[in-house]
């Protein structure tokens, strides 16, 4: 089994769940298995009862399984199935580990941050693996920002879990944002040799850094970022800002050869370069549809577009299909 975690940093909405999951719809077309899983560091248990204005939609699995919205992006972008496991909130590890205590499994220890709560959270990652034999990769995005608090302990455990199954199966992707000042006409680093720096004294050296911008990455900050940041320049990818659909991020990533990376870190190098005609065909029909219809969506959270995202979506896939 191998496993990518992709953590972000700088500022939040990235787009961390859409480079994850382009990530694994690359992975799938070299034919390997993939497996998609969120971990949020909020304390609620499930996003169910929050609010769509700060959340977004409520995204429901086969389960009945209340979730973040990233994992609709999974599952429209990879042909995984997922259930309650693939998505883990501090909310549950909390509640779990205070279950475990009230029942004595801990034979009377003090119970603590290390290692009982980050024990329970690379449980999580031990439990989907097992339930899914024949994934390959397992792909794992962390919500929010390095260096928050909510954060700290998930980023503990992924160190100690990649100790434990060797660091030549794991694959660290850290997301970043390159802003571009327009009054100096430049994209200025700093901020992602900060976040990394950051990322870094939590004990992680991400492998391969995927940063945000408006333009094309020029050479000269690609050596830069590579340089502060400790990676070869070839592990520093752009991640454009699309023109018109989200389908075309694996389309963009694959442009700087992200799967190529990403198989070389983990030993998978043998496996097909990815064949894209096919999802090609697919981004064209919705990038140039034939005809064009109307469509009235009413709701009560209709100003913010992330509250209805699965139909949007959904409606997006319809036009193209037909």
């Amino acid at each position: 089994m191998k496993y990518i975690f992709v953590t972000g940093g700088v500022v939040s909405s990235l787009g961390k769940g859409l480079a994850a999951a382009s990530i694994g719809t690359l992975l799938e077309h070299r034919g390997l298995k993939t497996l998609m899983q969120k971990f949020d560091p909020y304390l609620n248990v499930d996003p169910g009862t929050m609010s769509p204005y700060q959340h977004g939609e409520v995204y429901v699995l086969d389960d009945g399984a209340e979730t973040d919205l990233d994992l609709g992006h999974y599952e429209r972008f990879t042909s995984g199935v997922l259930s309650r496991m693939n998505n883990l909130t501090s909310g549950q590890v909390f509640d779990s580990v205070i279950k475990k205590e009230r029942r004595g499994e801990y034979l009377g220890k003090t119970v603590q941050f290390i290692p009982h709560v980050t024990d329970e959270i690379k449980l999580r990652l031990h439990k989907v693996t097992v339930d899914n034999p024949e994934t390959d990769v397992l792909i794992t995005e962390i919500g929010g920002t390095v260096g928050d608090m909510e954060g700290l302990l998930f980023i503990e455990a992924l160190r100690q879990f990649a100790l434990e199954v060797g660091k030549e199966n794991v694959c660290f992707i850290h997301v970043t944002l390159l802003p571009f000042i327009k009054a100096a006409g430049e994209i200025k680093t700093k901020p992602t040799q900060q976040s990394v720096a950051k990322l870094r004294e939590l004990g992680i050296q991400p492998d391969i850094i995927i940063c945000r911008t408006e333009a094309d990455l020029d050479e000269d900050n690609r050596k830069k970022i590579a340089m502060f940041c400790n990676v070869e320049k070839k592990n520093v990818v752009a991640f454009r800002d699309v023109a018109h659909s989200i389908y075309e991020c694996p389309l963009d990533l694959r442009r700087d050869k992200i799967d190529r990376l990403v198989v070389d870190k983990i030993g998978l190098g043998d496996t097909p370069a990815p064949a894209l005609e096919d999802w090609e065909r697919f981004v064209q029909r919705v990038i140039h549809p034939l005809h064009k219809v109307t469509i009235a969506v009413a709701g009560k959270y209709i100003e913010l577009q992330d509250a209805y995202k699965s139909i949007y979506e959904s409606l997006i896939h319809a036009g193209a299909h037909h």
